[in-house]
């Protein structure tokens, strides 16, 4: 098995937000509750304060580092429209796509369309224009689908998509590689509530239960999503998660590929 790390990128600024959505507001309450309850320490809380005065809520940077100096390879998605809380412009999406190529990374939409086919291809073509990429792949903003999308996201001419949850192998929808994943820093420390309901301890093993679970489904490639802007003190359980995941994957000989390696060892089969 090999694992195959992706980061979604929801948010750029804060003050994208203002005057846009309820996401600040929010942020807060939740904070104020993961305090309250003991999950998250003042130390902790202080520094989401100073993200404020930042204005940063990305650390694509200082998480392409942390991926560079254990080797893994990942795809960045990052999104070309507004939608469901993620409010960048097109000029930020169109700063940060030249940026991380640049960096050497790979980069991919994260989509907000997912109804028609007319939207997913003008969203599919306005990523193209701004990455000036020919092949590239998506994953749906809140893996959002309906019985049409996948279908819709091939015909556009997506490489390969990710928005589907769930313990299978790679499979191909016409032209387009659909790859399933498993693991999603959201769904580990959240679930089941809305704010940060596992300490670091309880998130590393329910992970090691669904790293076991795809090695005795012998799957070719377990799939994690991690979001960029939880590399930081702000969020010390999400960072500390994410590098430890990466160190035990790594100790466990597990080799890191991205989507499009993957797609080049499928297509050779």
């Amino acid at each position: 098995m090999k694992a195959i790390v992706s980061h979604d990128i929801d948010h750029l600024t804060l003050s994208e937000h203002y005057f846009q959505d309820l996401i600040v507001p929010k942020f807060f309450v939740r904070s104020k509750i993961e305090l309250l309850t003991g999950k998250i320490s003042l130390a902790e809380f202080f520094y989401r304060i100073g993200d404020v005065f930042k204005n940063k809520w990305q650390h694509i940077e200082e998480l392409h580092v942390f991926n560079q100096k254990h080797f893994v390879p990942t795809t960045y998605f990052i999104g070309v429209n507004k939608g469901v809380g993620l409010s960048y412009s097109t000029a930020q999406s169109a700063f940060w796509i030249k940026k991380m190529l640049e960096m050497g990374c790979d980069v991919g939409a994260h989509g907000i369309e997912f109804e028609t086919f007319e939207k997913i291809n003008k969203e599919y073509s306005l990523f193209k224009d701004l990455s000036q990429q020919s092949t590239f792949g998506t994953r749906m903003h809140y893996i959002r689908t309906n019985e049409h999308t996948f279908t819709n996201m091939a015909k556009a001419g997506y490489l390969f998509d990710s928005s589907e949850m769930a313990f299978k192998a790679p499979f191909k929808i016409d032209t387009m590689w659909e790859f399933p994943f498993q693991i999603m820093d959201s769904y580990i420390i959240e679930k089941p509530k809305q704010w940060q309901s596992k300490n670091f301890f309880q998130s590393c093993e329910e992970t090691k239960k669904i790293i076991d679970k795809a090695v005795d489904l012998n799957l070719p490639y377990l799939g994690i999503d991690f979001h960029d802007r939880y590399f930081s003190h702000s969020h010390k359980t999400w960072k500390d998660w994410y590098m430890w995941l990466i160190e035990y994957l790594g100790e466990n000989k597990i080799e890191f590929v991205n989507f499009k390696t993957a797609v080049k060892e499928l297509e050779s089969k």
